[in-house]
This record gives C-alpha cells, structure tokens and sequence, in this order.
C-alpha cells in the first residue's frame, strides 16, 4: 500500500490490489508508480459531475510519449480515500 497527500491535504490510499487492477487495464503505466503518485501529488483536480466524492487528477508527463502526455488518477474522497484507477491520456 502507498499513501500519498494531495495539494489539498487529503491523504490518498493506493492498494496493491488497485495498482494490479491499473496495470493489467493499462499497461503503458506498468513501469511509472511514482508518476501516478507524483500525479495525485501536485495535479489538477476536477470533481466528476455525477459523484461529488470522486475526483479525477491530471499530470502533464513527458515519459509515455508520443502515444501519451498525460496521466489520470481517479480517486474517491469518502472513507478511505483511494484510488480507484488511473490511466494514460492524450491531449
């Protein structure tokens, strides 16, 4: 398990059974721990419209290039704190 704390102080939970789930579904990240980290850390935060408790944190990142430049980690913010999954993106 790794716990890491937003810019707005909450600390975030990933557990091994998440990060599994995120590198069998998103094998680009496999390798880039530390930038889904690092992307919970100090990316932009923007709050899912349906579910006010879960919120998506988005990290320019100049290592997945050409096929990516950003990392997304979708965290819920109720109990525990967790990340749900995260992913690469194109912009």
């Amino acid at each position: 398990m790794w716990k890491v704390k937003d810019r707005w102080n909450n600390e975030i939970i990933l557990t091994e059974e998440r990060w599994e789930h995120i590198k069998y579904w998103h094998p680009d990240l496999e390798d880039h721990l530390d930038e889904v980290l690092q992307t919970v850390k100090v990316g932009k935060r923007r709050q899912d419209v349906i579910d006010p408790n879960k919120y998506s944190y988005i990290r320019e990142t100049k290592t997945l290039l050409p096929e990516y430049n950003f990392i997304v980690a979708v965290v819920k913010l109720a109990l525990n704190n967790f990340i749900i999954t995260a992913y690469p993106k194109f912009k």
